[in-house]
C-alpha cells in the first residue's frame, strides 16, 4: 500500500461518518467507494473496514438487505421534525423541482440554438458563397445574352422538318434491318455453319455490334 492510501486508510473512518451524516441516506459499502474513491483516493477493502468500525462503535446504523449490508447515520442526533417542518420540506421541494425542469428546458433551447449557431455559415463563408454565386450567375447571363444575340435560331418550322426527316430515316433503317435479318435467316437454313461464323465470313456488321439502339418510333 502506497503511503498516500494508507494515509487515506488511516482517516477513512472520519471521512465517512463526515458524509454519511451530511447525506443522511444510506448507501452501501460500494456506493460510498464509488462516490469517495476519487476525491480521497480511499480503496474498497479500506471503506468496508471503516464501515464495519463505526458500525460496531454505534457510530452509525447498519442493516442487512438480503446479502447487502446498509450503512447510514444514527437517526437519533438529529432533531425530530415536525409535520410542518415535513410539510415546509416538501414544498421546498416541489418548487425546486420545478426550477430545475425549467432550467433543463432552457438548457435544451440553448443547446439547440447552439447547434443551429454552430451549423451556420460562418460571415467568411457566406461572403465566399455569395461571391461565387454571383460570378455564376454572371456566366449564365452571359450565355442567355449570346444566345438571344444569335442569328442562326432555329424557326419551330425547322425543328418540325427536322424531327420529320428523322421519323423518316427510323423507319427506313426499321424496314432495311428487317429485310437483311430476313435473308440472312433464310440464307441460314441451308448454311452448314453457325450465324456469328456467317457473318465473320460475310463482313455482316450488325447495330448490336457497335451496342447501337433503334431509336422508338
Amino acid at each position: 500500500m502506497s503511503k498516500s492510501r494508507a494515509e487515506a486508510a488511516t482517516g477513512a473512518p472520519g471521512i465517512l461518518l463526515k458524509y454519511l451524516c451530511e447525506q443522511n441516506r444510506p448507501y452501501s459499502a460500494q456506493d460510498v467507494f464509488g462516490n469517495l474513491q476519487r476525491e480521497h483516493g480511499l480503496g474498497k477493502a479500506a471503506v468496508v473496514k471503516a464501515l464495519e468500525q463505526l458500525a460496531q462503535q454505534g457510530k452509525i446504523k447498519e442493516k442487512m438487505y438480503g446479502k447487502q449490508k446498509i450503512y447510514f447515520a444514527d437517526q437519533d442526533q438529529f432533531d425530530m421534525v415536525s409535520d410542518a417542518d415535513l410539510q415546509s420540506l416538501d414544498a421546498k421541494i416541489v418548487a425546486l423541482t420545478a426550477t430545475v425542469q425549467s432550467l433543463q428546458q432552457s438548457c435544451r433551447h440553448m443547446e439547440a440554438e447552439l447547434k443551429e449557431l454552430t451549423s451556420a455559415l460562418t460571415t467568411p463563408e457566406m461572403q465566399k458563397e455569395i461571391q461565387e454565386l454571383q460570378e455564376e450567375c454572371a456566366g449564365y447571363t452571359e450565355r442567355l445574352k449570346n444566345m438571344k444575340a444569335a442569328t442562326n435560331h432555329v424557326t419551330p418550322e425547322e425543328k418540325e422538318q427536322v424531327y420529320k426527316e428523322r421519323r423518316k430515316y427510323c423507319r427506313e433503317w426499321r424496314k432495311r434491318k428487317r429485310m437483311a435479318t430476313e435473308l440472312c435467316d433464310a440464307i441460314l437454313e441451308g448454311y452448314p455453319k453457325s450465324k456469328k461464323q456467317f457473318f465473320e465470313e460475310v463482313g455482316i456488321e450488325t447495330d448490336e455490334d457497335y451496342n447501337v439502339k433503334l431509336p422508338d418510333p
